[in-house]
């Protein structure tokens, strides 16, 4: 799985308006969270980024800067982003297959798209990661709160 801790991540980005985007850009200044959507639509997948948005000050106090990855179309996560007035940028994959890259599957006879977060530090190396089928735990506050504090 391309989540691995220790492992370093690569994906293909745009941002949701059209604009190329590369998590490499945030080495050697920023480590990174990105929170990846089951859909623009999941009830729960909102919630956590809303519980994001209320910790963006104390995140980026610590040095983390946070991109929300969405298996949608641009148009839609554009859409999305401004009508929740969501304050990270939101990202998709070129080819659509931003989550498959990370190792996020479809699962349950590919219903329903796996959510989860990853934490990359400001060398580009995986120090936490997180996968989740159910919805309502592809946002594990305490989780990385912990890989955060272990960056110091």
């Amino acid at each position: 799985m391309a989540l691995e801790t220790g492992s370093t991540l690569s994906l293909k980005l745009r941002n949701s308006d059209g604009t190329p985007f590369a998590l490499e850009d945030y080495r050697g200044r920023d480590n990174v969270f990105v929170y990846f959507m089951r859909t623009i639509s999941c009830a729960q997948c909102n919630s956590a980024v809303r519980t994001l948005a209320s910790q963006r000050a104390q995140l980026e106090s610590e040095g983390v800067k946070v991109v929300v990855a969405v298996p949608d179309d641009a148009a839609d996560a554009l859409a999305w982003k401004a009508k929740r007035d969501v304050p990270f940028p939101v990202v998709i994959g070129q080819d659509g297959t931003a989550h498959a890259e990370a190792g996020l599957l479809r699962k349950v006879f590919g219903a329903i798209q796996q959510s989860g977060g990853v934490l990359i530090d400001k060398q580009g190396v995986v120090r936490y990661s997180h996968v989740s089928t159910n919805p309502g735990a592809s946002y594990q506050k305490a989780d990385l709160a912990a890989a955060v504090a272990a960056l110091a």
